[in-house]
C-alpha cells in the first residue's frame, strides 16, 4: 500500500517540467579588429592565413620547449605549483556546487521512523485516571519539493554549472601561465648566468691590466692617472659582479617558488641561450578570432552565461512557487506491532503554494541586480577579447623587430671587439692614451650585455606570444 500512495506523488514530481524564463543567450560580437594589425615588419608574420593551420592552442608546451631541463621544470611545476593547485581545488568546489544545485531538481526521499511516549494526568485524561500512552511509526517521503514550473530552480542549476566550467578554463588559464612564467623565468637566469660570466671574465681582463700598469708605473713607464683609471674599471667590474651573483640567486628563487619545490641542481647548471630550443615558427598569420578559444577568454564567457542564466531565477521569482510533502508508511501504538497487518495505510500529502504579493520592491530589485551582473560580465567579456588581442598585437610587432635587433647586436659586438683590439694596440705603441682604450673597453662590455639581454627578450617574447595566442595547457 505504502508503494501505491507514493507512486502519484513520483509521477507528478517527475513529469512536470519547466519552462524556462532566462532571456536567450547570444554570444557578443567581439570588439576588435578581424586581423591583427600590419606594419612592414609584421606583414610576412601575419600574411598568409589558412583556415587548415594548426591553431597555437593545439601545440603542446612539450613541442614549444625543446630543452630537456626546461621541460623538466615545467613538468615539475605543474604538479607541485601552489597557485596551480589551489586553481584545481577550485573545479572541486565548483563541481560540487554544481551538484548541489542540480539535486535540487529531483525531490528527496527520505525514510523516517519515530517514537512517542507520554503520561497523561488525571485531570486531561478521558477516563480520569492518568494514562501512559505509546505512538511508533515509520515513514518514507518527500518533504518541501518545489515543482519547478517557472525554471527557478533549472536556471539556478545552469548557473551554477557554468560557474563549474568556468572554473575549469580558469585552471587551464592558470596553467598556461604558469608554462610562460617558468620558461621566463629560466630564462632570465640563463641570461644572468651569462651576464654573471661575462662579467668575471671583464673582471680578470681589468685585474691583469691593472697589474700590468702597476708595475709600468712602479718602473715610471706609465702615470698616476693610468693607475687610476685602471683601479676604476676593476672596480666597477666588481661591483657588477656582486650584482648578477645576487641577480642569480634570487633568480633561482624565483624557479624555486614557480616549481614548487626544491629543484635538482643538475638542472640549475647554466646552458648558453643560444642551446634553449624554442619553436620559433607559431602560426601567428590566423583571425583574431582565435582569441576565442583562449581559456581565459572562454571563462569570461561561461562566468557572462551564468549571468544570463541568472536572470530567469530572477524573473521565476515573481511566479508562484508550488512545494510538495507527503509521507506514507505504518503507524502503531506498540513497537512490537508497527509492521503488523492493521498498522500500514499511514499517509499525509501537504502542498503549499506560495504568491508573493508585496516584497518591498525586493523582487524588482533581484531583476535588475540579475541583469546589470549580465551587463557587468558583457563588459568583461569584451574586455578579456580586447586585454587578448593587444597581447597578441605587441608580441606580433616585437618579433617582428626582434630578429633585426639582435643581428645588429652582434653586429655591433663585432665591430666594438675589432675597436678595442685596435685601441690595444695603439696604446701599446704609445699613440692613443689609456682614456681611448678604457672607453673602447667600456663599449665592449656594454655591447656584450646588451647581446645577451636581447637575445633573451627574443627568447621571451616567442613565450609571450606563445601564451597569448592560447598555448600551454595541453
Amino acid at each position: 500500500m505504502t508503494n501505491k500512495l507514493l507512486l502519484p506523488f513520483v509521477m507528478v514530481a517527475g513529469t512536470l517540467t519547466a519552462c524556462s524564463l532566462a532571456p536567450r543567450y547570444e554570444q557578443p560580437i567581439a570588439p576588435v579588429a578581424s586581423q591583427w594589425p600590419t606594419s612592414s615588419g609584421t606583414e610576412a608574420l601575419t600574411s598568409g592565413a589558412t583556415g587548415e593551420q594548426t591553431r597555437v592552442a593545439d601545440i603542446g608546451w612539450r613541442s614549444m620547449f625543446k630543452s630537456p631541463r626546461l621541460q623538466r621544470l615545467i613538468e615539475t611545476s605543474l604538479a607541485n605549483n601552489r597557485d596551480l593547485r589551489v586553481a584545481t581545488l577550485n573545479i572541486e568546489a565548483a563541481r560540487a556546487t554544481y551538484r548541489i544545485q542540480r539535486s535540487d531538481l529531483a525531490p528527496s526521499i527520505n525514510a523516517s521512523g519515530s517514537g512517542v511516549r507520554q503520561r497523561s494526568s488525571e485531570n486531561s485524561s478521558t477516563t480520569g485516571r492518568p494514562e501512559i500512552t505509546s505512538t511508533y511509526s515509520a515513514n518514507i517521503g518527500a518533504t518541501a519539493y518545489e515543482l519547478d514550473l517557472f525554471g527557478r530552480v533549472r536556471t539556478l542549476s545552469s548557473r551554477a554549472l557554468n560557474k563549474y566550467l568556468a572554473t575549469e578554463e580558469g585552471r587551464r588559464a592558470a596553467q598556461t601561465t604558469l608554462v610562460a612564467e617558468v620558461a621566463n623565468a629560466y630564462l632570465t637566469y640563463l641570461a644572468d648566468a651569462e651576464l654573471l660570466q661575462l662579467t668575471e671574465s671583464t673582471l680578470k681582463t681589468q685585474q691583469d691590466s691593472y697589474d700590468l700598469i702597476k708595475r709600468s708605473f712602479d718602473l715610471g713607464a706609465r702615470s698616476q692617472l693610468d693607475v687610476a683609471q685602471a683601479t676604476t674599471q676593476v672596480e666597477t667590474a666588481r661591483a657588477n659582479r656582486s650584482q648578477y651573483q645576487r641577480h642569480v640567486e634570487q633568480d633561482k628563487n624565483a624557479l624555486t617558488l614557480l616549481v614548487g619545490k626544491e629543484i635538482d641542481p643538475e638542472l640549475l647548471i647554466p646552458e648558453k641561450l643560444g642551446s634553449v630550443s624554442v619553436m620559433e615558427t607559431l602560426p601567428a598569420g590566423v583571425p583574431s578570432s582565435v582569441l576565442l578559444d583562449r581559456p581565459d577568454v572562454r571563462q569570461a564567457e561561461y562566468v557572462l552565461k551564468g549571468e544570463n542564466a541568472n536572470i530567469g531565477a530572477a524573473r521565476a521569482a515573481f511566479f508562484p512557487s508550488i512545494s510538495l510533502t507527503g509521507s506514507a508508511g505504518y503507524a502503531s501504538g506498540s513497537l512490537s506491532s508497527l509492521f503488523l497487518a492493521g498498522s500500514g495505510g499511514a499517509w499525509s500529502f501537504a502542498p503549499q503554494i506560495t504568491l508573493p504579493i508585496f516584497q518591498g520592491e525586493r523582487l524588482f530589485s533581484n531583476l535588475k541586480l540579475a541583469k546589470t551582473n549580465r551587463d557587468i560580465a558583457t563588459a568583461q567579456y569584451e574586455k578579456a577579447i580586447q586585454s587578448a588581442f593587444r597581447e597578441v598585437a605587441d608580441a606580433l610587432v616585437a618579433r617582428a623587430t626582434f630578429t633585426e635587433q639582435l643581428n645588429a647586436q652582434q653586429a655591433l659586438v663585432k665591430a666594438s671587439e675589432s675597436a678595442y683590439t685596435i685601441s690595444k694596440a695603439r696604446y701599446a705603441q704609445g699613440t692613443d692614451s689609456y682614456l681611448a682604450l678604457l672607453d673602447a673597453q667600456r663599449s665592449l662590455f656594454v655591447a656584450q650585455q646588451n647581446e645577451i639581454l636581447v637575445h633573451q627578450q627574443s627568447l621571451a617574447n616567442l613565450v609571450n606570444l606563445y601564451k597569448a595566442l592560447g598555448g600551454g595547457w595541453k
